[in-house]
C-alpha cells in the first residue's frame, strides 16, 4: 500500500465499467425476453416474466463477470475475440444452467421442487443466450475509455492524489496495470500503488488521455511516436517508454488522432 492509500481504498468494493456494460446489456436482454414471451412463458403474465427475467439476467451478468475476468487471464481477447467469446459460453453456461434450472423449479412449480431430470432441458437454452451476451460484450468492448483535460477551474484529477510522495507532482505519462497494482509512469520515475486500472480509468478524468490496451493508460502529451509490428502498434513515449496498442482500440485511437 502506498502512502497515499488509506485502508478504506484497498477493501472498497467498486464496480467497473465492464461490469456496469455487462449489467445493462442483461438489463436490455431480460426486459426483450419477457416482452417476447420467450421459451414458451405466453401464458404469463408481463409482470411476471420481468420477475422472472430481470434477476435471472443480473445473477448471470454478475456470474460472467466473475469468469470474464478469469478467461481474459488465459486468452488474447484482442487477437482472439471468437475464441473468448466461445471461451466465456462454455464457461459460464454449465453452472448458469444449475442456477436457472433451480430457479425456474422454484418459480414455476406449484411444490417449489426442482427435478434433476430436467437439468439437460436447460442447457441447450442458456448456451445460446450466454453465447449472444458474450459476443455483445466482447465487442462493444471495442471502444478505448478517453479521459479528457480538465476545464479553468474545474478541480484537478482526482488521481493525483494517489502518487507516492516521491512523485508528488510529476507529469504522469501513463499507467500499466500489473496483476493487482498501478505502476505510475512519469518524468521523475515510476512507482506501483494498490489498484485496479478500471478504477483508475475513472479518476483520471482531467487528464487527457486514453485506454490504449486493457492494461495500459496513456497521456496523449506524451506521445512522441508510433512504430507498427506484427499487425500491432506501439506507443513510444517521452523517456522512451514504450506502451502497446490492443487491435481492438487501434481504429479508435487512429481515428481520434492520435497517430
Amino acid at each position: 500500500m502506498s502512502a497515499s492509500e488509506t485502508p478504506q481504498d484497498v477493501v472498497r468494493f467498486s464496480i467497473d465499467r465492464g461490469l456496469l456494460r455487462g449489467l445493462g446489456v442483461a438489463l436490455a436482454a431480460g426486459v426483450l425476453l419477457a416482452l417476447t414471451e420467450a421459451f414458451g412463458m405466453g401464458g404469463t403474465s408481463l409482470l411476471f416474466r420481468l420477475g422472472y427475467w430481470l434477476p435471472m439476467m443480473l445473477l448471470g451478468a454478475f456470474w460472467g463477470h466473475l469468469c470474464s475476468r478469469l478467461v481474459e487471464r488465459h486468452v488474447d481477447m484482442d487477437r482472439r475475440p471468437w475464441l473468448t467469446v466461445a471461451t466465456l459460453t462454455l464457461v459460464i453456461s454449465g453452472p448458469l444452467a444449475v442456477m436457472v434450472w433451480a430457479i425456474t423449479g422454484w418459480f414455476f412449480d406449484d411444490d417449489r421442487s426442482v427435478v434433476l431430470a430436467r437439468l439437460p432441458d436447460f442447457l441447450g437454452p442458456v448456451l445460446v443466450v450466454t453465447g449472444a451476451l458474450s459476443a455483445l460484450n466482447v465487442f462493444l468492448g471495442r471502444t478505448p475509455v478517453q479521459t479528457h483535460a480538465a476545464a479553468a477551474g474545474a478541480r484537478p484529477a482526482r488521481f493525483l492524489d494517489r502518487l507516492p510522495l516521491k512523485l508528488r507532482g510529476a507529469v504522469i505519462r501513463a499507467v500499466q496495470s500489473e496483476d493487482h497494482y498501478l505502476r505510475i509512469h512519469t518524468d521523475r520515475g515510476s512507482d506501483l500503488i494498490l489498484m485496479r486500472l478500471s478504477d483508475a480509468l475513472t479518476e483520471l478524468e482531467g487528464l487527457e488521455g486514453a485506454q490504449t490496451h486493457r492494461s495500459w493508460w496513456v497521456a496523449k502529451d506524451a506521445v512522441r511516436g508510433v512504430s507498427r509490428g506484427d499487425g500491432r502498434a506501439t506507443l513510444t513515449l517521452d523517456g522512451g517508454l514504450e506502451a502497446p496498442v490492443s487491435r481492438r482500440y487501434a481504429k479508435a485511437l487512429r481515428e481520434a488522432g492520435w497517430y
